[in-house]
């Protein structure tokens, strides 16, 4: 896989410790809960999605039944791009912000040779303009399951604005593209597994 973000991990891992000796990040706020998790798009229509939101309102489980992108003879064109728009309304402290960390995406790739696949999502909140995107890259010949892990570069982070509780929006696609006609493909997105913690996991700054 080759991940292409405007900062690598070597550098993440570089700035990292200067982040936390930072006096603008401070200890996690007393609570931060899920409120609400909506979704649409073509690869997540209505009915499709099995959504779990845990008793302490810190993790979720989606599971998507028709998130799957293919690609090949007698497949319409429009099949071989799906996306899923995902809005989670998270409620904390007031005079504290938030940003997306590291994003964990499981699925499924099947490709023949001469076929490419991505995997891009875009992080961002309502009414900012300022948007993170990353994404991973497949090529064919390939059979095999797949776990992407997203970390954003310190330089990347979108921060949730101050004083408002925004939406956090990550728009997700899978898309296909071939250089062989007769070639075939197929990539999905099966879960997202969240937890605060570790998956959409957080880092914390006073306002």
């Amino acid at each position: 896989m080759k991940f292409y973000a405007k900062h690598a991990l070597k550098l993440l891992a570089a700035l990292l410790p200067l982040t936390f000796a930072s006096a603008a990040l401070a200890d996690a706020p007393g609570y931060v809960r899920i409120r609400n998790i909506s979704y649409a798009g073509s690869g997540c229509p209505a009915g499709t999605v099995s959504q779990n939101v845990a008793p302490d309102l810190l993790a979720f489980t989606l599971l998507f039944d028709s998130y799957i992108a293919q690609i090949g003879p007698g497949v319409a064109l429009s099949e071989s791009r799906k996306n899923c728009q995902l809005l989670i309304d998270l409620d904390f402290p007031s005079g504290w912000s938030y940003t997306v960390f590291t994003a964990d995406y499981r699925g499924y790739a099947s490709l023949q040779s001469g076929v490419s696949g991505q995997q891009i999502s875009s992080y961002y909140f309502q009414g900012q303009s300022q948007t993170a995107r990353l994404g991973t890259n497949f090529s064919g010949p390939m059979t095999r399951d797949f776990q992407i892990r997203d970390t954003l570069g310190l330089n990347a982070f979108v921060w949730s604005p101050c004083g408002a509780q925004r939406a956090l929006n990550i728009n997700s696609q899978i898309r296909l593209s071939s250089s062989n006609r007769t070639a075939s493909g197929l990539i999905t997105t099966d879960s997202i597994d969240g937890e605060f913690k570790h998956i959409y996991g957080m880092q914390w700054r006073r306002c």
